[in-house]
């Protein structure tokens, strides 16, 4: 395949580039190349903030979508066919100040203005999702749209009053239409070849052409959202001399319920993802909220997540306790496994060489069974799990245990069915007593480490204590509600109940 170049929109013209290494990121290009040195660098790994941008793309639907996403840890030939924002494009003519910046300025939001740029940006995106509601962002929606920014001063009022205030400035309207012509143009039919001396990128456009090219190139390294290889480029200064990207292929885009199960392709966004979940499993909404920050999950998939198989990734545990199914594929032939099965060991899955993970199908019999995912961090947003626990539960009419299904994160090598502390409920009462029992029956399940992120010990306890949680809240003499049982939900209560008096 010849080279071709990479071509993006930014600042109303298309930009070729042909000569930078395919592990260049976005920020890099943006400050370095186009010096548009608004765009910040703070940490380089996708947790602060600063270099916060837009990216504006066309779906399968070949409909325009705009999400906020980190410039640090995106790489440069992903952007082909997209067009990017940043802080710069903001103001309107004569320099006027956008209403997210007028508001920004009224407040008094910027403090030290080293990381406002990025604030910025994930306010513009907050606006341009709400400019035309019926009622503005509520206060969780806009800790939502700021949880990928870290400020470094004083404190997140004046900002948050910002949010609020923005729509109550004169309109600043966005010219959609415009922008997906020029998108239309850009698109192309077969695969995106790209080659920088000895690195290759390739960005096929079907499922068929994927499975192909890696059958024929099975050591590539395959490319989604970016959020965990970019890293590996930033911190680690890996090698990596041929990415298979994935973010053009409709078909790993696709997520549908079939044959009563939910099927989400490898390539759906985060976001995109948890909306499908939390449909017909409504209580994803917290963990949905707790998986790392907004822009992340702009940019990570899904799919992505469970491939990488990441000891403490907090989607797996769950998604195990549902009974889900992994769909993996090489050449033409496919294969499904219990996601449980998929993890061999620490980093090891059950892949082939040329195998790739195509999606995944969750049974929605499960419905019928009482589910909670619990999650354990330092910080309610952005963080690492030190625990991920997830539960799901059925009672027969004597209130039996019909079926458990118990799954942990954070415990071991890799996310783990708690099968002894099953066994120990399996066909039993669902009272304090069992629940004691399979306590117990934990420590023949895990034995966990000791990290920067929590004890073996405190592990160990935790592990305990949020299966006597599930239990108090699923207990059917006298549940205990949210508010009893989780602090975040004590805290907003109570700044609820001093707003009022």
């Amino acid at each position: 395949m010849e080279t071709q170049a990479i071509r993006f929109y930014y600042q109303s013209k298309v930009h070729e580039v042909q000569d930078a290494p395919t592990t260049r990121t976005v920020l890099q290009h943006l400050r370095e190349n186009l010096h548009q040195t608004g765009t910040k660098e703070g940490c380089a790994e996708g947790d602060c903030g600063a270099c916060t941008i837009m990216v504006a793309e066309l779906n399968a639907n070949n409909e325009l979508e705009m999400r906020a996403v980190n410039a640090c840890i995106q790489l440069l030939p992903s952007l082909d066919g997209k067009a990017i924002f940043t802080v710069e494009d903001l103001a309107g003519e004569n320099n006027a100040l956008h209403p997210v910046q007028q508001a920004m300025l009224e407040k008094h939001g910027s403090q030290c203005g080293f990381c406002t740029p990025g604030f910025i940006m994930s306010m513009w995106g907050l606006y341009l999702k709400h400019q035309h509601a019926d009622h503005p962002p509520t206060r969780s929606e806009i800790n939502e749209a700021l949880s990928g920014n870290l400020c470094r001063c004083t404190g997140y009022r004046p900002i948050i009053e910002a949010c609020e205030a923005m729509f109550s400035l004169p309109k600043a309207e966005f010219k959609k239409g415009e922008l997906k012509a020029k998108l239309e143009s850009l698109q192309r039919e077969d695969t995106f070849s790209y080659q920088h001396e000895r690195q290759l990128f390739h960005a096929p456009q079907s499922l068929d052409a994927l499975a192909k090219l890696y059958e024929q190139y099975p050591e590539a390294r395959i490319l989604a959202g970016c959020t965990d290889i970019g890293l590996w480029v930033t911190r680690q200064f890996r090698e990596l001399n041929h990415l298979i990207y994935i973010g053009r292929v409709k078909e790993l885009k696709a997520h549908y319920v079939e044959n009563d199960q939910l099927y989400i392709g490898s390539g759906v966004l985060l976001n995109q993802a948890f909306t499908a979940l939390i449909e017909h499993f409504p209580d994803f909404h917290e963990l949905h909220q707790r998986f790392a920050s907004y822009p992340i999950r702009n940019a990570g998939t899904l799919g992505g997540n469970i491939a990488n198989g990441s000891p403490i990734g907090d989607s797996m545990p769950a998604l195990i306790t549902l009974g889900t199914e992994i769909v993996l594929r090489k050449g033409d032939q496919v294969r499904s496994l219990p996601l449980e099965d998929f993890y061999l060991g620490y980093q090891q899955k059950d892949l082939q060489p040329g195998e790739f993970v195509q999606g995944i199908r969750i049974p929605l019999s499960s419905k019928a069974r009482t589910f909670r995912t619990y999650k354990l961090s330092k910080r309610f947003d952005q963080d690492i799990s030190a625990v991920c626990a997830a539960f799901a539960l059925e009672l027969d009419e004597q209130n039996l245990v019909k079926t458990i299904r118990i799954a942990y994160g954070g415990m071991a090598a890799t996310p783990l069915r708690a099968r002894h502390a099953e066994a120990a409920l399996q066909g039993k009462a669902w009272n304090a007593e069992q629940i004691a029992l399979a306590q117990e029956a934990l420590s023949q399940d895990y034995q966990p480490l000791s990290d920067m992120r929590a004890s073996n010990d405190y592990r160990a306890l935790s592990a305990r204590n949020l299966l006597k949680r599930f239990y108090l809240q699923t207990n059917p003499q006298q549940p205990l509600g949210e508010d009893q049982l989780n602090v975040f939900k004590v805290a907003k209560y109570s700044r609820e109940e001093a707003h009022h008096e």
